[in-house]
């Protein structure tokens, strides 16, 4: 079976890879695809967060890696995933994903959504959290791949390395 794992990865998280290396395992295919949202301003362009999970997964060869606009239900089917998963960090996360589960359930009854818990070392992480680290200077280089840590000193001019370490975040 196929799954989906889909979301705007802006940036790709070491919380990201540790699901998509979980969800390889379990799945024959997992389908990473970067949701194009017109109400989201992202700090890297499609290409560029194709690129870096591209390059963050070339350790694994059941990883397709793809975009996609509109409702994930009809991309999942596109693509031939029976699964869409999620991760979930906090009961935060829960409630909005079971909604969105739901929902996709009534447009799509052929696809389940799985959640799998976020690994404890990466529970706290988010994009958000992550440019904003980096935004002013701060050490991200434990909380995502080496390719994304030095795109995002470029995206905020802090040059191939950060200024200060992870114990001033």
């Amino acid at each position: 079976m196929r799954a989906l794992y889909p979301g705007s990865f802006d940036p790709l998280t070491l919380g990201h890879l540790d699901l998509i290396e979980r969800g390889s395992r379990l799945f024959e295919g997992l389908v990473v695809a970067v949701l194009q949202n017109p109400s989201k301003t992202p700090a890297f362009p499609l290409e560029q967060r194709l690129e870096q999970i591209r390059s963050a997964t070339t350790h694994l060869a059941s990883v397709e890696v793809g975009s996609f606009d509109g409702l994930t239900v009809d991309y999942a089917r596109r693509c031939g995933a029976g699964v869409i998963l999620r991760g979930l960090r906090a009961l935060s996360d829960f409630e909005f994903e079971l909604q969105i589960a739901h929902t996709n359930h009534s447009l799509a009854p052929a696809v389940e959504t799985l959640f799998l818990a976020t690994a404890v070392q990466h529970s706290f992480l988010s994009s958000s959290v992550v440019k904003e680290v980096a935004r002013f200077g701060g050490d991200v280089s434990h909380l995502v791949p080496q390719g994304v840590a030095q795109d995002l000193a470029r995206l905020f001019n802090h040059g191939d390395t950060y200024r200060g370490s992870s114990s001033n975040g």
